[in-house]
């Protein structure tokens, strides 16, 4: 299936999702796989009826929630949440809250990193090549992409509507006369990934060091990025880990100190698995095993995992 097939512009009905949008979703489908879809959704879920559809959007894209083998009549699949969801957000999961910033990066990757779901959100950080630009400069560029794809079915406003809910996903707009927990639409804008400049209405992307991202969720996509790669692949150049498609560097939006610091300490994390070095200038990673996601995860935020903190150091943990 080509981008293009992928691609999606819309789902979110205007909203980015909010801090408490995601536990819902989890809970909601625990309880009733067809909950979205019954009359009185809005009030299980204890939203406006505009936002339901828009719940179910994130809470797929973000990949908490996945369709289930059942029906809800007709053809409409039930959902059910993955096993990261269930982990993650569930009664008794590691940050249902979204208190650690270290699940915000790993929201962020989960929507960035692929381009079906949300395309724009892939396409400014995996292949827009400005670092600085406005909203309209942003726009023609989307409209030229969606053009050369050849689709046809994806207006306009459709575009307008979906680039507003991406800056405000990282950039929202401060309102007068308001709180700052009331401006933050969305938990990502804590993440300092886009920067938006009033005086000259332009938004930036934000390469830098990134402190709150833990090393156990860089790692933990890398091991997604390096699954995606060809099979037999053993190296990655630095280069590919920083500026390609979908890898980290590019994705977490990382300069080259903060990408460096995390693959000097990338062999302990991974057990020897990679291990990153430089010979005669050409700095590559060497894939011996491939690392396993879910033990990464399970040694940033489970707890019975305490040990291995200690035997594989990350730098810290954001808290």
């Amino acid at each position: 299936m080509t981008v293009a097939e992928r691609m999606s512009f819309s789902g979110h009905e205007t909203f980015p999702f909010r801090y408490a949008w995601l536990k819902k979703a989890v809970d909601a489908v625990a309880r009733d796989g067809c909950a979205f879809h019954a009359d009185d959704a809005a009030v299980r879920l204890g939203v406006g009826k505009n936002m339901v559809a828009s719940i179910r959007h994130w809470g797929v894209v973000t990949g908490m929630l996945e369709e289930a083998p059942g029906r809800c009549g007709g053809r409409v699949r039930q959902l059910q949440a993955t096993v990261l969801g269930r982990s993650l957000l569930g009664d008794d999961g590691w940050d249902p809250f979204l208190e650690d910033p270290g699940t915000l990066w790993l929201l962020h990757w989960q929507i960035a990193s692929r381009p079906a779901g949300a395309t724009t959100w892939w396409w400014v950080f995996n292949q827009f090549p400005a670092t600085v630009f406005t909203r309209g400069e942003l726009l023609d560029a989307l409209q030229a992409l969606v053009s050369q794809w050849g689709a046809a079915r994806v207006t306009g406003a459709t575009l307008k509507r979906d680039l507003d809910v991406f800056l405000r996903t990282y950039a929202p707009r401060a309102r007068r006369n308001s709180v700052l927990e009331d401006t933050l639409d969305c938990p990502l804008a804590e993440l300092g990934v886009i920067r938006a400049s009033r005086r000259d209405q332009t938004y930036a992307l934000v390469r830098g060091d990134h402190d709150t991202l833990p090393d156990e969720i860089f790692a933990w996509a890398l091991a997604q990025h390096l699954a995606r790669r060809p099979a037999g692949a053993q190296t990655v150049r630095l280069e590919e880990l920083a500026f390609g498609a979908g890898a980290p560097g590019r994705v977490f939006c990382l300069d080259e100190p903060g990408l460096l610091g995390r693959l000097d300490r990338i062999e302990a994390l991974t057990e020897g698995g990679v291990v990153f070095d430089e010979t005669a200038g050409l700095k590559q990673a060497y894939v011996r095993e491939a690392p396993d996601p879910a033990r990464l995860l399970h040694l940033y935020y489970d707890p019975r995992s305490a040990e291995d903190r200690v035997r594989w150091p990350s730098r810290q943990r954001a808290s």
